[in-house]
Parts: structure tokens; C-alpha cells; sequence
């Protein structure tokens, strides 16, 4: 004999249903979506910032490089070697003479005039050589006239005040020519020599 059974008791006796998919699928969709987040916020990232500054100091490194050779070419085509002339300045203990300016002429023409800095005057002595002047000139005899100033050698504390020239006589010829004016101590006769030298 068939006895339908209450709905209640259906419920009861039926065995448990699965969880829905969506449910079940929960934490494995979870893991994946948060690898695929993971992922994509790595590939999206900036790029760290050591790999940026050494890609900056590339770039600046290849800036100075580029301004050096188009300042080497410049003087290439402003000062060719067949006409180009150089002169220097560089300073010895410096202990008997301080430097203040110095005025240079080749011929009856003033070509440069410096006025130093204490700064400029400490890196001469420290073996700095400053280039005084960069130019043309033809070939030929020519006469250089260098006079310095500064403060001298006196007895007692007094620094009087000091100045000096020097000549040179030079034959310019087909190439480039460099001059260096030198400025020493001689400590025997306690003043300053002013040399003048050239370079091959």
C-alpha cells in the first residue's frame, strides 16, 4: 500500500545535493583570477628604478660624448692645424708670486686678457694648465708678449705689488704650434721667473 509521505519528510530522506558549481568553483576561480591579476600588474609595472637611472646615466654619458666631438670638430674648422696656435699658462709653487691677471700680444695685437680668481689661481697650483688662447696665425716669425701682474716678492709681510713681462720670438710654421707660459719660484735669487716654452 502506497502512502504518500509528507514533503517534509521527502526533504528529509532525499540525500544531499551537490554544492552548485559556481560554489564548488569558488577558491580554484579565486586562485586563478589573483594569478592572472598578479601577472598582469608584474607586466604593467614600471620598470625599476635602478634599471632608469642606469638608462639615464647612459644618455648622459652619450650627450657629453656627442658635445665633445662636435667641439673638437668646431675647432678643426674654425682653427685648422696648417694655422692653428695655442698658448698656455701654468704655475709652479706659486709661494713668491700671486697671480692676478695677464694680458698677452702677438705683434702689436692684444689676442687675450685674463683676470684670475682665487679658485682658478688654486687649481694652477694644484698642476692645472689653463689654455690662454686659441687662434690663427701664418707662418712666419711673430713676437709674443706676456705680462703678468700680481702681488710680488718684499721683505717683511708686505706684498707690493708686481709686474712682469716676457718676450718670445717663434717662427710659426705649417702645423699647429703650442706655447707654455710657465710661472716659477727661484727660491736662490727669491723672485719669480716668467719662462716661455714651446712645444713641438
Amino acid at each position: 500500500m502506497l502512502v504518500a509521505l509528507p514533503a517534509l519528510a521527502q526533504q528529509a530522506m532525499a540525500p544531499a545535493a551537490p554544492a552548485s558549481s559556481a560554489a564548488a568553483e569558488t577558491p580554484a576561480a579565486a586562485a586563478a583570477a589573483a594569478a592572472t591579476a598578479t601577472a598582469t600588474a608584474t607586466a604593467s609595472a614600471p620598470a625599476p628604478a635602478a634599471t632608469l637611472d642606469a638608462r639615464l646615466q647612459a644618455l648622459k654619458a652619450d650627450v657629453i660624448a656627442l658635445n665633445r666631438d662636435l667641439l673638437v670638430l668646431e675647432e678643426e674648422l674654425l682653427f685648422p692645424a696648417s694655422t692653428q696656435l695655442a698658448v698656455f699658462v701654468s704655475m709652479d709653487v706659486g709661494r713668491l708670486f700671486e697671480l692676478e691677471s695677464v694680458q698677452l700680444k702677438i705683434g702689436d695685437e692684444v689676442v687675450a686678457s685674463h683676470l684670475y680668481t682665487p679658485l682658478e689661481v688654486q687649481a694652477l697650483h694644484r698642476g692645472g694648465m689653463q689654455r690662454l688662447h686659441l687662434g690663427n696665425l701664418k707662418s712666419g716669425k711673430h713676437e709674443l708678449v706676456a705680462v703678468f701682474t700680481g702681488r710680488g716678492p718684499a721683505h717683511g709681510e708686505d706684498r707690493r705689488d708686481y709686474k712682469r713681462g716676457t718676450t718670445l720670438t717663434f717662427d710659426k710654421g705649417t702645423g699647429a704650434k703650442a706655447i707654455e707660459l710657465r710661472i716659477t719660484d727661484a727660491q736662490a735669487k727669491l723672485q719669480p721667473e716668467f719662462e716661455v716654452k714651446v712645444w713641438p
